[in-house]
């Protein structure tokens, strides 16, 4: 069983602490090495190698597991059990796998679970061998910034979205507005124009219940969700930078017409239902969003237009880069044939095939660049958003924490309903700090 760093909260919702027990010396597994040669194909015919992942990402997932396993095997010579799990439930099986010794060796971990397995001991430091096999530079940087904590990295990139805007190309054209904004002030034109062509139209809903959606102004306007100081961390979400990303993303809504009311409460799949209607200009959502509409909707699909969510003065802003890493549990007893395992999955032809079937990016940048290339102006331009403004949310456990009590939507629903931005940034910020510093 793994070694006990911290305590690691078993439940988003802050549910009974769950501590991750001290073992007894004598493992074979973990950071030690089994002594395993991963490319002795004899040797390793009677080991087997256990992978995690989740269900709902890839609708061809029976025909790529048996692809890989096939790989696999013919590369080390060991057999690979693939386990499907759902996202229901996912975190607290996990935490109870760490736990009791009961996980896999190699695991498909949500970006903002990453630094909170890693700082309770769960998984393995990859940095060395990712590293020894040459593959530090040509990873996409904003995924190693989020599995790495403390200087050391627990999650291999695999692959990632990011949002943009998507906007029907007709309405727009007709108004006149159908060119990259540059700038908020870019923007803002284009909605306030549609609107006074189309005054039924909704031009730029605010969903009250995105986060996701949120934050790119708070960075585009130079602002931050919160900063690390030494080792603690300190909310920002207050600072004069932030609150005005806030209040122009807010304003839209509530001085310029952009939204309705009901979307104060819309999530982005509330956004993308009234686009693909017809009742809605432009709307910010994610890089795998068009496969959707082109499945549901090839009508639509052939109006759409993408554009880089603007910064205060630039056209591209930060935007959320969430995903995936390939991890190893600290527990393995083959963690040279699980490290090949990531390297096959997270490179190469494995890669690009998973990106392609899921419509997420690759995490290596050789992939990511593939992908691009063989894809439409759509995809080029979600690509640029990553690629240039691609960012994590703080790299902490508490994190997940400030998640599960929805300390941020919460904030953007106040605003939304009349509140004062600066109090209730306040608020938000001390909440945060309370969890920071717990």
């Amino acid at each position: 069983m793994i070694a006990r760093r911290r305590v690691l909260a078993a439940g988003a919702a802050g549910s009974a602490a769950l501590t991750l027990a001290a073992c007894g010396s004598g493992g074979s597994g973990g950071a030690g090495g089994s002594g395993t040669d991963p490319t002795d194909t004899a040797a390793n015919a009677d080991k087997t190698v256990t992978l995690w992942i989740m269900q709902g990402t890839n609708a061809k997932t029976d025909e790529y597991v048996e692809a890989l396993k096939t790989a696999f095997t013919e590369q080390t010579g060991a057999t690979l059990d693939v386990q499907v799990q759902p996202w229901d439930g996912a975190h607290d099986k996990f935490v109870t796998a760490m736990s009791g010794g009961t996980g896999p060796d190699v695991a498909e971990v949500g970006t903002t679970w990453t630094p909170e397995f890693a700082d309770a001991g769960g998984l393995s430091d990859l940095t060395a061998e990712i590293e020894e096999a040459g593959l530090a530079d040509g990873l996409v940087q904003g995924l190693v910034e989020a599995g790495t904590l403390d200087g050391m990295t627990y999650g291999m990139p695999w692959y990632a979205g990011v949002r943009s805007i998507l906007a029907n190309k007709e309405m727009l054209e007709a108004a006149g507005v159908a060119e990259q904004p540059q700038s908020w002030e870019d923007l803002l034109t284009m909605i306030t124009t549609i609107k006074e062509q189309n005054p039924d139209t909704i031009p730029f809903p605010v969903a009250g219940a995105s986060l996701f959606s949120m934050l790119p102004f708070v960075w585009g306007a130079g602002g931050d969700i919160a900063i690390q100081e030494g080792e603690q961390w300190k909310a920002t979400i207050n600072s004069p930078e932030s609150v005005e990303g806030l209040t122009w993303y807010t304003d839209l809504a509530l001085k310029h017409d952009a939204s309705t009311a009901a979307a104060s409460t819309w999530k982005e799949t509330d956004s993308l239902a009234a686009f693909l209607q017809g009742d809605v200009a432009m709307f910010i959502t994610g890089s795998w969003v068009p496969a959707t509409i082109e499945q549901d909707s090839p009508e639509m699909f052939e109006k759409l237009v993408a554009y880089t969510i603007p910064a205060k003065d630039g056209a591209v802003a930060k935007s959320f880069l969430g995903g995936s890493h390939l991890c190893r549990f600290e527990d393995s007893q083959e963690p040279e044939l699980a490290f090949e395992l990531i390297k096959l999955m997270a490179t190469g032809e494995f890669a690009t095939r998973w990106a392609t079937e899921t419509n997420f990016f690759p995490g290596e940048q050789a992939a990511l660049d593939q992908v691009v290339a063989e894809g439409n102006e759509l995809t080029q331009v979600f690509a640029q958003q990553m690629s240039e403004g691609g960012t994590s949310v703080p790299v902490t456990p508490a994190w997940g924490k400030i998640e599960g009590k929805k300390t941020l939507p919460t904030l953007l629903t106040n605003v939304l309903g009349g509140a004062d931005v600066q109090q209730a940034a306040d608020t938000a910020a001390e909440e945060m700090d309370q969890i920071f510093q717990s």
